[in-house]
């Protein structure tokens, strides 16, 4: 006659083993090391946003991070470069608070680094400032060319509405205060819905330009770049 008791104790030390054998093979990896590639993870979530390129540079060496903030360095020539392999090559050099914007003035904002390049950058190249400088880089699209000198945004801080002839929809709503209520209509006449407000130019505002701002409605019409206004 079979002893169920000793077969149900192997049986029980079988099902233990195997648990334990799951829960070691499970802590080496899940493949963590495949999954925290995140060493490219982190560049890559480095280059979408200049903040969190300080965030992947922090996770080295603490100590010699905070030497090098102090260290004086010539800043390397970024102009040319596409804004990834400008923010790598900035980071590779010890500067590691670095931000970005659009040349032209638009608004836009550079959320794939890769389809940007770099035309301008503050602090110039040459110059000797501290690795825990912010650097600036002004940029434009891949297929776009640099402007001649950096576009600013319009501003109204006079107290008076500016002139956004050619300027972007998304660039004038910034400049005005944000309780403005502003409508925008497609100024061509076909009435396109205008949903990317930086891909659109301002031909004409209502109020004129040079008139006070107290609180009245502003209205924009606006094509899209590369479009003629009417």
């Amino acid at each position: 006659m079979a002893n169920w008791k000793l077969i149900g104790g192997i049986a029980c030390g079988v099902i233990v083993l195997g648990v334990i054998g799951n829960a070691v093979d499970g802590g080496d990896g899940g493949d963590g090391g495949d999954g925290g590639d995140g060493g490219d993870g982190g560049k890559s979530a480095a280059g979408t946003s200049p903040s969190a390129t300080t965030t992947a540079t922090a996770g080295g060496n603490t100590d010699s991070g905070d030497a090098k903030d102090t260290e004086a360095k010539a800043v390397p020539d970024f102009v040319g470069m596409g804004l990834q392999a400008a923010q790598d090559a900035a980071q590779e050099q010890g500067f590691r608070s670095l931000t970005s914007h659009d040349a032209l003035g638009r608004a836009r904002m550079q959320i794939l680094d890769r389809d940007w390049k770099v035309c301008s950058q503050k602090p110039a190249a040459g110059a000797k400032v501290s690795t825990d400088t912010e650097l600036d880089f002004g940029t434009v699209k891949l297929k776009e060319s640099c402007p001649a000198k950096d576009q600013a945004e319009p501003s109204a801080a006079a107290g008076t509405m500016p002139n956004f002839g050619g300027k972007s929809v998304k660039a004038a709503r910034h400049a005005l205060d944000s309780s403005t209520s502003i409508t925008v209509t497609d100024a061509s006449g076909d009435d396109r819905f205008i949903l990317v407000e930086s891909n659109w130019q301002v031909c004409h505002q209502t109020p004129r330009a040079g008139t006070k701002l107290e609180g009245q409605p502003v209205e924009f019409g606006a094509v899209k770049f590369g479009e003629e206004c009417p």
